[in-house]
C-alpha cells in the first residue's frame, strides 16, 4: 500500500550540500526531510575539501571546535612547475589565521557529523536507504514533492516506496541528478579534455607530518595531482577523456609505470594498486543550468552546476548555495509564502560565484590540462607566472580564491549558535 506523507521542505540527496540546508533550515524551524539514497556515506573519493569559507561558516554554526576534532590534514600552497623552476600560485600563509587553509577530512565524517548536528533539532529528518524517483504535483502544475522507494540495508532489495508532499522540494542529488531529468532541465555542457582516475597510496610515518603543497606533475601525455593526508596519499590522474577502455586493456603493470615516471618518489609503494579495479574514474563534467527553479522546485549544488575537479572548490560552492538557498526561503516557508522569486533569488545569489569559478576552471582546462594530456607543452600565461615569481603580494588573490571563493556566505542568523565552552 502506497504512503502518503507530508513535510514543508524535502531535499532530495545527502551530501554537503543537501545535509547542510536540512540543517540551516532545521535551525530555522522548518519542518525539513532529507532523503539519502544510500545506507551510509562511507564511499571512497568523494570530495574531501572542506575550504575555508565553510570552516568560518562552521564555526558561526557553533560547531568549529566538534569540526577540528575530526582526523584530518591540511593542504599546502598551489604550485605550478615551469621552464624556468616552480612557482607558488597560491600562498596560504598570506591569508589572515585561522581561515588561512584548505582543511581534508573524509567526507562521510563530516556529513556524519553535520547529521549528528541536525539531529539536535527536532523539526529535521533523514531517512537513509531511500531514493526519489519522481516529482508530484499538483493540479496547476506545480512540484509538489517526491515518489520515493526504500531499500533494504544489507540485500539493497526494494522493499517499499511512498509519496511525500512537500511545500517545496530541493534536488541535491548531483550531477546526474534524476529530479533534474523529471523537470524537463537539461544543463549546457562545456568541453572537457581529461577524466580523471583516483586512488589511494600509503605515506611512510617520516612523511605524514609533512604539508604537502598541490603541484600537479607532468610526464608526456600524463598528469597526476597528490592530496595529501594523514596516513596516505590521495591521487588523481589525469588522462584524455575517453581513454578509460585502453588504459584498462594495457593493464596495471602500464599503469604503475606511468605513476613511476610521474612521480619516483612513490615507485616503492606502487604494488598498493593491486589492479586496474583499484582505481575510481570520474567522469568529468563541466555544466550547469538555467533556470535552477520551477513552481515548487529548486536545484542547487552539482544538480544546478556540474564542477571541474580543477581547484577542488565543487564542495564549497555546493555548500554556499545550501547557505544562500537557506536564507532566502526559510521565512517565506515559515509564513507560507513562497515563490518563484524566493526561488528565483537564490540563483540571483549564486549565479556569479558559479560562473566565475567556471570560466577559470575553463581556463585551466585550456592553458594547462588540456595541453598537459594531448602532449602538448604546458604553458602557463606568462604574465601570470612573472607576477607570482616577482610579486608575492599577488600570490594572496589564487589563495583567497581557493580559500574562500567568489561571494562567500556567512551563516543566517536564525541558524547562529554559541559554540560550546572549553573546559580545562
Amino acid at each position: 500500500m502506497v504512503q502518503l506523507e507530508r513535510t514543508t521542505c524535502v531535499v532530495v540527496g545527502g551530501g554537503p550540500a543537501g545535509v547542510m540546508l536540512g540543517l540551516l533550515l532545521a535551525r530555522a524551524g522548518v519542518e525539513v526531510t532529507v532523503l539519502e539514497k544510500h545506507a551510509d556515506f562511507l564511499r571512497d573519493f568523494r570530495g574531501d575539501t572542506v575550504h575555508a569559507s565553510t570552516i568560518r561558516l562552521l564555526d558561526e554554526l557553533g560547531l568549529g571546535e566538534g569540526f577540528r576534532a575530526l582526523p584530518q590534514s591540511k593542504l599546502g600552497n598551489f604550485r605550478l612547475p615551469t621552464r624556468g623552476g616552480e612557482v607558488t600560485l597560491g600562498d596560504f600563509g598570506l591569508l589572515k589565521p585561522p581561515y588561512d587553509y584548505v582543511a581534508m577530512v573524509p567526507q562521510w565524517d563530516l556529513l556524519n557529523f553535520l547529521v549528528d548536528a541536525a539531529h539536535q533539532e527536532p523539526r529535521f529528518t533523514i531517512r537513509m536507504n531511500t531514493e526519489a524517483t519522481d516529482l508530484l504535483h499538483d493540479d496547476g502544475g506545480k512540484v509538489a514533492g517526491v515518489a520515493y522507494r526504500t531499500r533494504d540495508a544489507s540485500s539493497g532489495a526494494v522493499i517499499g516506496g511512498g509519496a511525500l508532499h512537500a511545500e517545496l522540494t530541493v534536488a541535491c542529488d548531483g550531477r546526474s541528478s534524476v529530479l533534474r531529468q523529471k523537470a524537463g532541465l537539461v544543463p549546457h555542457e562545456f568541453p572537457v579534455p581529461f577524466d580523471t582516475w583516483w586512488f589511494r597510496l600509503s605515506r611512510r610515518a617520516d612523511e605524514q607530518e609533512q604539508l604537502g603543497s598541490i603541484m600537479p606533475s607532468f610526464s608526456g601525455t600524463d598528469v597526476l595531482l597528490s592530496l595529501t593526508r594523514k596516513d596516505f596519499y590521495q591521487i588523481a590522474y589525469l588522462a584524455e577523456k575517453g581513454k578509460d577502455l585502453q588504459m584498462r586493456v594495457e593493464g596495471v603493470e602500464s599503469f604503475r609505470a606511468r605513476i613511476a615516471r610521474l612521480r619516483p618518489d612513490l615507485a616503492d609503494r606502487l604494488d598498493e594498486i593491486k589492479s586496474m579495479d583499484d582505481l575510481h574514474l570520474l567522469d568529468v563534467k563541466l555544466n550547469r543550468i538555467k533556470p535552477w527553479h520551477k513552481p515548487g522546485l529548486l536545484l542547487i549544488g552539482d544538480a544546478a552546476h556540474a564542477m571541474s575537479p580543477a581547484g577542488g572548490v565543487g564542495i564549497n560552492l555546493a555548500i554556499q548555495d545550501a547557505v544562500a538557498a537557506a536564507q532566502r526561503i526559510a521565512p517565506p516557508l515559515l509564513r507560507g509564502t513562497l515563490g518563484e522569486a524566493e526561488l528565483a533569488s537564490v540563483q540571483k545569489r549564486r549565479w556569479l560565484p558559479t560562473v566565475l569559478i567556471q570560466n577559470g576552471q575553463r581556463v585551466l582546462h585550456k592553458a594547462v590540462f588540456g595541453p598537459a594530456v594531448s602532449g602538448q607543452p604546458v604553458r602557463p600565461p606568462g604574465p601570470v607566472v612573472f607576477i607570482a615569481r616577482h610579486m608575492p603580494w599577488f600570490r594572496k588573490l589564487p589563495a583567497l580564491m581557493i580559500a574562500f571563493g567568489p561571494r562567500p556566505e556567512h551563516a543566517p542568523a536564525f541558524a547562529r549558535r554559541k559554540a560550546p565552552t572549553t573546559r580545562w
